[in-house]
C-alpha cells in the first residue's frame, strides 16, 4: 500500500518545471509531470504550470488526450493534463490562450497573472483581471499583487470583488534577482495577516527553494522556507498576531516548525495554497528526511 500524504501538504507543489530558466521542453515536462502524478507522492503535487508564452510558440496538438508541442508526439498513454496557465502574455491574449489549451484536450485548472510591476499602481491591472474572471466563470484566477506600494488597497479590492462573486485570490513573488524582492519575516507576517483577516486565500512564487529559511551562498539572499510559511499561516489562522507569525518565518532551523507541522498534519492547509518548484522531488526530499511525510512504501 502506498503512502498518503498528509492532508496538510495536498496539492502544496505546482509543478514550475517548464517555467524560466529551466530548459526542459513541453513534451518532456507532460512525461515526467505524470511519473509525479502517478507516483506515491502523488498527493503532494498539484498542477503543470504552463506559461501562455510557451503556448503560442508552437500549435498545441492533442496526443493521446494531452496538449503538447506538434513533435515529437508523445506515445505514453496520458487521461489528461491538468495545467495552470501562467499569465506572461499580455492580459488580453489570456482568453484566446485558454481557449487553445482546452481545445487540445488540456483542463486549465486556474490562471496566475501579474497585475503590475513593483512600484506600479495595482488597482489598473487588477482591474482588467476582474473584467477577464468575470468573463471565465468559474475558471479560479490568482492576481499576482507586488509587494510594495499599493498592496492593502489591492486586497481589499480583491476582498470586494470575491463577494461579488468573482473567482480571484491573490499571489505574492517573495524572490528573486535582486535583494529588495525578498521580503522580511515582519513583511511578509503582515501579508499573511492581511490575507487572513480578509479570509483571502493566496499562492507564493520565487524564493522558496528550501523547507526551512536559508542564506543561498552563491547570491547572499536569504530565502524564505515553504515550512515557515506553511507554519505561519496554521498559525495566523489561529489568531496568531503579526509576531508570532514573523518568528515562525524567521526560523532557521526544522525544529520549532516540526512539530507544528506534525500536530496538524490530518487537517486542511489553511489560507497557503501553494508554490511552485522546479524540481518537486526537493521539497518531497526534505519533508520525507524531516519525517513529515513518510517516504516509499508502509
Amino acid at each position: 500500500m502506498s503512502t498518503m500524504v498528509p492532508p496538510l501538504y495536498a496539492g502544496l507543489v505546482d509543478d514550475a518545471s517548464l517555467l524560466p530558466p529551466s530548459p526542459v521542453g513541453l513534451d518532456d515536462a507532460v512525461l515526467k509531470h505524470q511519473e509525479h502524478t502517478t507516483s506515491w507522492y502523488r498527493d503532494l503535487i498539484g498542477s503543470l504550470l504552463v506559461p501562455a508564452s510557451i503556448v503560442g510558440t508552437e500549435p498545441l496538438k492533442p496526443a493521446c488526450g494531452v496538449g503538447v508541442r506538434s513533435a515529437p508526439e508523445i506515445h505514453t498513454p496520458v487521461p489528461g493534463l491538468t495545467a495552470v496557465l501562467i499569465g506572461d502574455v499580455p492580459a488580453a491574449a489570456l482568453p484566446n490562450t485558454v481557449e487553445k489549451l482546452r481545445s487540445s484536450g488540456v483542463v486549465v485548472k486556474h490562471v496566475e497573472a501579474a497585475v503590475a510591476r513593483r512600484g506600479e499602481d495595482p488597482q489598473p491591472g487588477l482591474a482588467t483581471l476582474c473584467t477577464f474572471a468575470a468573463a471565465e466563470t468559474g475558471l479560479p484566477l490568482y492576481a499576482e499583487i507586488p509587494l510594495s506600494w499599493g498592496l492593502l488597497a489591492a486586497l481589499d479590492s480583491v476582498a470586494e470583488a470575491r463577494a461579488d462573486g468573482l473567482a480571484i485570490a491573490p499571489k505574492f513573488r517573495v524572490g528573486g534577482l535582486a535583494a529588495e524582492l525578498f521580503p522580511t519575516p515582519v513583511e511578509l507576517a503582515a501579508v499573511i495577516c492581511a490575507c487572513r483577516d480578509r479570509e483571502l486565500p493566496f499562492k507564493l512564487a520565487a524564493g522558496l527553494r528550501h523547507a526551512t529559511r536559508h542564506t543561498d551562498p552563491e547570491t547572499g539572499f536569504t530565502h524564505h522556507g515553504f515550512l515557515n510559511v506553511l507554519v505561519a499561516t496554521v498559525i495566523a489562522a489561529d489568531g496568531g498576531e503579526v509576531a508570532e507569525v514573523a518568528e515562525a518565518l524567521a526560523a532557521t532551523h526544522p525544529v520549532p516548525l516540526v512539530e507544528p507541522a506534525r500536530i496538524h498534519r490530518d487537517g486542511p492547509r489553511p489560507l497557503f495554497v501553494g508554490f511552485g518548484a522546479a524540481n518537486v522531488v526537493e521539497p518531497l526530499t526534505e519533508l520525507v528526511r524531516l519525517g513529515l511525510i513518510n517516504g516509499g512504501y508502509e
